[in-house]
């Protein structure tokens, strides 16, 4: 969506820039040696197919929002053809996987010693995407796949190590929209490409209890998973290894890639282990590839039901397409957190996980996505040992209707565009702070929910003559641009004024500049997951 359609007025000049390596970088001091000779024949196959892909995908969104939206598509015959999937035995059990940033190593420490099934360290969404936070994540991957990280607990006086397990361990690299800079002089490369060469460059197979497991994002069409699949077999061929060493799950966090679930499947068979519903980024998407509907304005984010049916008809198609084929299906991230401070809060955010992964397990998903360490053991209790391989629904539609119109749900307030106006401010803020992921209100923000808040804001902008956005009187208010610039001013000067006396001028200055970029990234119709 352009930004006239949006109806502000172009900004430039503020939004961040792509990652890129530091000045002065020398990649035989910079990078393990050898890694660019291994690196570079790579590049030369896999970026070029990379921007082919990116360039599609920005023809899809177009085509969507001129009204031709995506859909189910009449399965090809190597779909219809019985094939399936054996699933290896050390991964039978991922009833929760634990995720966070990879660049923190006391978090990730923290998982891989909760007990949980599965952990996943992210280079991605909830990882700052800025060279010094990428290669300390990728150092603490490999040193956590050695079973070698460690972090000193100040309060306890003692260094905490990895505590042996059989934890399935993923890594999720950044998606294929992103490019790095400043590799190779004058190009740019797939950041997804950089992210896995990294990883798989620094292991010794010999040292991991199971194969190399990466976590796929941001996938939108089965296509993709060709890229994918041809990587991860050059990758084993360069090594010796069997074809299929490297396995894999998927995102869907996309609204196209939602129509092509098995399809995309079928073309990482040999690799992949199971899909997962990665919920936010998926309700950004779909929000995104439906901008131009005003049917499509949604309530405020935190009065949308868990079990909304634009989730829960894909939270229902997931397990049956991926058990139909041996496969796991994974739901997703409950946003609001436990806190050890706060009892209410805490005993608020336990019942609301139990609830959720309780409908995410009746809807015979085989586990779930967390990211705080109380949160493993009644998450993991909501679903059969060790899976749900073998259930499936009784009169199930293989091709449900993947959007239903959100409507009798929620609230669509002044308040909430107030709320979502101060997320993204303070998300940005944290984000120049070095942190990619943070805890605002009791609610664990990303790069997903922040996509979210944005889209909201936009949406509620461009249709502003046809749906009505209520004050707390009950009377609407319309949502100009000029409306949205108050609101951004009023929320950043609220901010400043609650900064501590302790705080230095630079933070007040970040805070200004969130604020700028937050809203040229709207202005601008920023969208992506970037």
């Amino acid at each position: 969506m352009t930004p006239t359609a949006v109806g502000f007025p172009e900004v430039s000049g503020l939004l961040s820039s792509i990652n890129r390596a530091p000045e002065g970088f020398e990649p035989s001091r910079d990078l393990p040696q050898g890694f660019m000779e291994f690196f570079l024949p790579l590049h030369r196959v896999f970026t070029p197919r990379q921007q082919e892909l990116a360039a599609k995908r920005l023809e899809v969104l177009q085509a969507s929002l001129e009204g031709d939206k995506p859909r189910h598509r009449f399965p090809s015959d190597t779909v219809r053809n019985g094939w399936r999937i054996t699933l290896p035995e050390w991964c039978q059990d991922q009833r929760n996987q634990m995720t966070g940033p990879a660049d923190d190593a006391e978090l990730c420490v923290k998982m891989l010693n909760s007990g949980a099934p599965g952990v996943m360290l992210d280079l991605e969404d909830s990882c700052v995407n800025e060279w010094s936070h990428h290669q300390t994540g990728v150092d603490d991957i490999l040193a956590c796949l050695r079973g070698q990280l460690t972090y000193y607990d100040e309060k306890r006086n003692r260094t905490v190590t990895i505590q042996p397990s059989g934890t399935v361990i993923f890594t999720r690299p950044r998606g294929l929209h992103l490019n790095q800079a400043g590799v190779i002089p004058g190009e740019l490369v797939s950041a997804s490409l950089f992210d896995v060469c990294r990883v798989f460059y620094g292991i010794d197979p010999a040292e991991l209890k199971h194969p190399l497991c990466i976590y796929i994002p941001k996938s939108e069409s089965a296509e993709e998973a060709l890229w994918w699949r041809d990587l991860f077999q050059a990758l084993a061929q360069w090594r010796g290894l069997p074809h299929n060493y490297i396995k894999c799950m998927a995102l869907v966090e996309s609204h196209p890639l939602a129509f092509q679930m098995e399809e995309f499947a079928y073309n990482l068979r040999d690799h992949i282990i199971g899909l997962n519903l990665g919920r936010w980024d998926y309700m950004a998407s779909l929000i995104h590839f439906n901008l131009d509907d005003p049917d499509w304005v949604l309530p405020d984010r935190n009065t949308i039901p868990h079990n909304v049916k634009f989730f829960q008809n894909l939270r229902e198609l997931i397990p049956e397409i991926c058990h139909h084929r041996g496969i796991l299906a994974i739901g997703g991230m409950t946003a609001l957190y436990p806190s050890r401070e706060d009892a209410e809060l805490n005993a608020r955010a336990l019942a609301i996980l139990e609830k959720d992964k309780k409908n995410e397990a009746d809807c015979l998903m085989d586990g779930a996505w967390t990211g705080h360490p109380d949160q493993n053991q009644i998450a993991v209790a909501q679903f059969p040992y060790p899976n749900q391989l073998n259930t499936r629904p009784k009169n199930a539609s293989r091709y449900p209707d993947l959007r239903p119109v959100p409507e009798g749900i929620g609230d669509r307030t002044l308040k909430g565009t107030r709320a979502a106006v101060r997320t993204v401010i303070r998300y940005r803020h944290g984000v120049l702070s070095g942190r990619g992921a943070s805890l605002l209100d009791g609610y664990m923000e990303d790069l997903a929910t922040d996509r979210i808040y944005r889209l909201m804001i936009a949406q509620r902008v461009l249709h502003r003559d046809l749906v009505p956005i209520k004050d707390e009187n009950d009377q609407a208010v319309k949502h100009t641009p000029e409306l949205i610039t108050r609101l951004f001013d009023e929320e950043l000067d609220r901010l400043l004024r609650e900064l501590s006396a302790s705080a230095g001028p630079e933070e007040a200055d970040r805070f200004r500049r969130a604020r700028k970029i937050s809203e040229a990234m709207i202005v601008n119709g920023e969208f992506n997951p970037s």
